[in-house]
């Protein structure tokens, strides 16, 4: 854990910068949840944000309504920054991944707020 910058973590995945990373990537977050692992700038953060919303959204009226597997089963499609890539996940883990990349975009703005402000 010392080469890296923690920025959020839940019990689903953590988000983290690279302490010696290629100057090119310096602006890029490492997101790792399940046994997927993403690089991808705030741009992009808040894009899959936007994607993950509409999973959530989308996927709570589309659940089984008996099924005993309902909550686990990963039914939802969960497109990414990468249109190539699309995530089969289960309601839980979508609100899971929600929360991973909101708590991200959410300290890496208060870290730029504080850095605006002088205060590291």
């Amino acid at each position: 854990m010392n080469d890296i910058h923690p920025i959020y973590q839940n019990d689903f995945g953590i988000a983290f910068q690279w302490k010696k990373e290629n100057p090119t990537q310096s602006n890029k977050v490492q997101v790792i949840f399940r046994d997927i692992g993403l690089l991808l700038t705030q741009s992009e953060l808040r894009y899959f944000a936007t994607c993950i919303k509409d999973t959530v959204e989308n996927g709570k009226g589309n659940l089984c309504g008996d099924c005993k597997t309902k909550e686990t089963c990963r039914s939802l499609l969960l497109n990414t920054p990468a249109q190539q890539v699309t995530f089969a996940v289960s309601y839980q883990e979508a609100i899971e991944v929600r929360d991973l990349i909101n708590g991200t975009l959410f300290r890496l703005e208060l870290d730029s707020y504080f850095r605006e402000l002088g205060i590291e």
